[in-house]
């Protein structure tokens, strides 16, 4: 899928191939190594995608939705579960009787997070701030998915300053383990 536009466009983009990884995993037999492949490249894309709105989206919208707070702080907890899920499906393999346990509890996971936030973020936030804010916001995520980690880190700070800093060098190293292993690599 073509990536480009602002935040929203951004974001929806990546929950849309995130549904498109789920459903490949789901295709492949149970047990295939396939499966695992799909579920190192669902991993990649769910990190990179968090880590994009932690740096980016949410401190924004603490600071102009109404209730925003609470909103981010819900977020978090939301991605804290999910990076939790991904830490325990690392390096499973497709045959593990656990696999296909953890990828149904994450897909639930997932799932709603991404309703609750095309649902009810998403509108609060175009509503709250103007078009260039969030095309500025889309540009800003695009560049944080390239350095963001690749792996789940559940120990890292997932607010500013502290992502920010630690994020990218985390990035640099999670991006050589996966080129040395071929990770990713479909």
């Amino acid at each position: 899928m073509g990536h480009g536009g602002n935040v929203i466009a951004e974001l929806t983009t990546d929950h849309r191939e995130v549904d498109e990884l789920f459903a490949k995993i789901e295709a492949q037999p149970v047990g295939d190594e396939q499966r695992r492949k799909l579920a190192d490249e669902l991993t990649i894309e769910l990190v990179r995608h968090s880590v994009a709105e932690e740096m980016h989206l949410y401190p924004v919208v603490r600071r102009f939705v109404d209730d925003g707070d609470d909103m981010a702080d819900e977020e978090l907890e939301d991605h804290a579960k999910v990076e939790q899920h991904l830490k325990e499906l690392e390096g499973l393999p497709a045959d593990d009787p656990q696999f296909d346990h953890l990828v149904a509890q994450l897909k639930l996971e997932v799932t709603k997070h991404v309703r609750d936030e095309e649902n009810r973020l998403f509108p609060l936030l175009a509503a709250a701030v103007s078009p260039e804010t969030l095309d500025q916001l889309g540009e800003k995520v695009r560049a944080a998915k390239k350095t963001a980690p690749t792996r789940p880190h559940p120990s890292m700070p997932d607010t500013p300053p502290g992502n920010k800093l630690l994020g990218p060098g985390a990035g640099l190293v999670d991006r050589a383990r996966d080129l040395l292993s071929g990770r990713g690599k479909g």
